[in-house]
């Protein structure tokens, strides 16, 4: 094992970076299968990169809320362990790339210095809980969202009911009915509510983007601020167990909910409610830090060019609820930035405005809290860095994912048509700047991580291949996405393929189209009223792949020949006994198991012994090459192929041995009782295993 240690405060946080500096050890030592170390590695905000030999890292902010001293720490560790740039996610995270795998730990207890986390960024676990950017000062607000949004952050984090689902786990939540959390496109929503002077939410269940976006389904119209907890909970317990876990592409909540049905769902939760703990989670918003201004005297500047501030304000100025302050936001180009100007923006939000930034779902970022009689000076400072670019959440403000910049995934170009298409606006459609109905959004592939698919007009990265069988970088062109509000929204329809080199002109086509005939609509309701047909018809000609130039072959943003490629892997270290690193996993929940039974958390402590059982199921069903998909399908095979049979004695059934977790309250004597049970059905397995290779 690695003699690496932190000097983190936190225990709890320093064994988990010391648990991954242990992993990464064994991986190397080929001690660990693949898999399970990517599983691992995931959950702690370590991402491959297309690149090989260095990873991604995402930096988990929870509904985008970063102070001044974080924000200096994380430029710190960028330079320190990165190449000095960062770069802001429609999941309201910073992401840095180019890291060394051998050196995360040591970056990981770095930022933890300021309270900031990697832990469940990636990987098949709750991610980022998302937010409005403008929660806490929004003029349509009914209250604000975060305190609830960061109490649900910290009741999952390390939850071991959510840390090896079939697929990850999306939260959000929404300021007012503008749902400008986007509720309707995530597993779980939640709408800021009132009723009968009660703070509450709207629930929205199911939703999701990727290849087959699907609405989320209304699971409660109102539900109290003390019942979000208990309610996702059960959620999870439930996905974590009949969620598919054998198809990557299908082992979303949505496909869960659109296989069984809302109601059925709402049964499964029900059945969940005697194993859950807490049946009531009180979170006190009166205990909430509140943001505090700055008490200075506004600084005497001169404004050199009068015309351009004035419509800076009218485009980057965003209205407060509280009297006398106004927000900020700051154009971020494709959501990238460097340390130096981070810095500077720290220092600048400290002297002038709450110390805090926001990140929002559309890259960029928000200075809240600034006095009206400031934004003169905060003004010429955010010139100075070059962060006064017209167009704050307006159509020239265009969304886009990395990638085949660093993403395995990546098709296509997606920032470099981005750069394009902002230069098609600004130029030649200067009118847009103001317009803050029309939103663009890319991607690189069908992933969806630039949101393409919900958007009034996206791009979806692609390739086609020509008669003479030679490969062009290609856009899905997608029109007529939007975002209704109150949990309402529609997706794209896919119109038509076109050569990515072709994409401003499809733009052009489209805004003159729009400008022509829209009289005035907007293009959500301009695109209802025309259709899919005639818009597949304005742009049809561009589709024609048979007269592609050389600069066709060429994708943006490179001076090379397109070849479509996924990113090159990791490499896959030596070959192990899978089954082995399953019955060592087995292991160490129930080791988490007796550590929580210690410290009294018996909910925790029988999830690990829960865990435990089907992991070791798992590996006994891998032994005799059975496939294994759902945790419920792993159970009910392990009784088909062992217990029916009579290879196992387990003096009754497996199911009715493991199915105890939602039969009894998390008492003491029964989680005492259910980890034992684990402990000797892992003997038992293990048992059988060994006899079974000595045959």
């Amino acid at each position: 094992m690695q003699s690496f240690r932190t000097e983190i405060e936190n225990p709890v946080v320093e064994k988990d970076i010391i648990e991954l500096a242990n992993k990464i050890e064994q991986f190397k030592e080929g001690k660990i299968d693949e898999e399970k170390f990517r599983s691992l590695r995931l959950a702690r905000g370590v991402y491959g990169q297309r690149q090989q030999g260095v990873q991604m890292i995402r930096i988990k902010l929870p509904y985008g809320k970063v102070s001044s001293h974080q924000l200096r720490r994380i430029s710190e560790v960028s330079d320190e362990y990165s190449r000095g740039r960062l770069h802001i996610t429609t999941r309201q995270d910073i992401q840095i790339h180019y890291v060394d795998l051998n050196r995360t730990p040591e970056l990981w207890a770095e930022l933890e210095r300021d309270n900031v986390t990697l832990r469940e960024a990636c990987g098949n676990t709750v991610r980022n809980v998302t937010a409005s950017e403008t929660a806490g000062f929004d003029i349509d607000e009914p209250f604000d969202v975060s305190p609830y949004a960061d109490a649900l952050f910290k009741f999952f984090l390390r939850n071991p009911i959510c840390q090896e689902m079939g697929r990850k786990f999306k939260v959000s939540f929404s300021s007012s009915d503008k749902d400008t959390g986007l509720s309707y496109i995530h597993d779980l929503g939640f709408i800021a509510k009132i009723q009968n002077n009660i703070r509450g939410f709207k629930v929205m269940l199911g939703g999701g983007l990727g290849s087959q976006p699907r609405h989320a389904d209304e699971l409660y119209s109102f539900l109290p601020t003390d019942q979000i907890i208990p309610l996702m909970e059960g959620v999870l317990r439930v996905f974590d167990r009949h969620g598919e876990r054998k198809s990557r592409s299908k082992a979303r909540m949505k496909f869960l909910l659109k296989s069984i049905g809302l109601e059925a769902f709402r049964a499964l939760i029900e059945t969940e409610q005697n194993a859950i703990e807490l049946q009531s989670v009180p979170i006190n918003h009166e205990d909430f830090p509140i943001s505090k201004a700055v008490e200075i005297e506004a600084p005497k500047v001169e404004i050199k060019d009068q015309k351009t501030y004035e419509l800076w304000k009218s485009t980057n100025l965003i209205p407060q609820k509280q009297d006398g302050f106004k927000a900020i936001g700051i154009k971020v180009l494709l959501g990238d930035f460097y340390t130096d100007k981070a810095r500077a923006l720290a220092d600048l939000v400290e002297t002038y405005a709450a110390g805090e930034l926001r990140l929002t779902l559309r890259q960029n970022i928000v200075i809240p809290f600034v006095r009206e009689d400031l934004i003169p000076v905060v003004y010429t400072e955010l010139e100075k860095l070059g962060f006064t670019e017209l167009g704050y959440n307006k159509a020239v403000d265009i969304t886009a994912c990395p990638g085949t910049d660093t993403c395995n995934l990546g098709i296509s170009s997606s920032t470099g048509i981005a750069r394009e298409l902002e230069t098609v606006i600004k130029t030649e459609y200067p009118e847009y700047l103001n317009n803050k109905d029309l939103v663009i959004k890319i991607s690189g592939c069908m992933n969806a991580c630039g949101q393409h698919n919900m958007a009034n007009i996206g791009f979806q990265g692609m390739s086609i291949k020509t008669k003479d069988s030679r490969v062009a970088p290609a856009l899905q062109v997608l029109l007529g996405g939007g975002n209704s509000g109150n949990g309402s929204g529609r997706f794209a329809d896919k119109v038509i393929k076109i050569p990515s080199k072709r994409g401003p002109q499809a733009l052009r086509l489209i805004l003159d189209d729009y400008q022509l005939n829209s009289d005035q609509k907007s293009f959500y309701d301009y695109y209802t009223i025309q259709g899919e047909k005639y818009f597949y018809n304005l742009l049809k000609p561009l589709s024609d792949s048979t007269n592609l130039t050389t600069e066709d072959y060429i994708d943006w943003g490179s001076n090379h020949s397109y070849q479509k490629a996924i990113g090159i892997g990791e490499c896959a270290g030596v070959v192990i006994d899978l089954i082995s690193t399953l019955f060592l996993e087995s292991e160490e929940k129930i080791t988490n198991a007796r550590a929580d039974f210690e410290a009294k958390a018996y909910n925790n402590a029988i999830y690990f012994a829960y865990s435990s059982m089907v992991n070791s199921a798992k590996a006994l069903l891998l032994s005799k090459d059975h496939s294994t998909n759902t945790q419920a399908s792993i159970i009910n095979q392990f009784d088909e192929v062992f217990v029916s049979t009579n290879l196992i004695s387990l003096g009754t059934t497996f199911a009715e041995l493991i199915y105890q977790i939602n039969k009894n309250e998390p008492s003491e004597s029964f989680a005492k009782n259910y980890i034992n049970t684990a402990n000797e059905f892992l003997t038992t397995v293990k048992e059988f295993r060994k006899d079974d290779l000595d045959t």
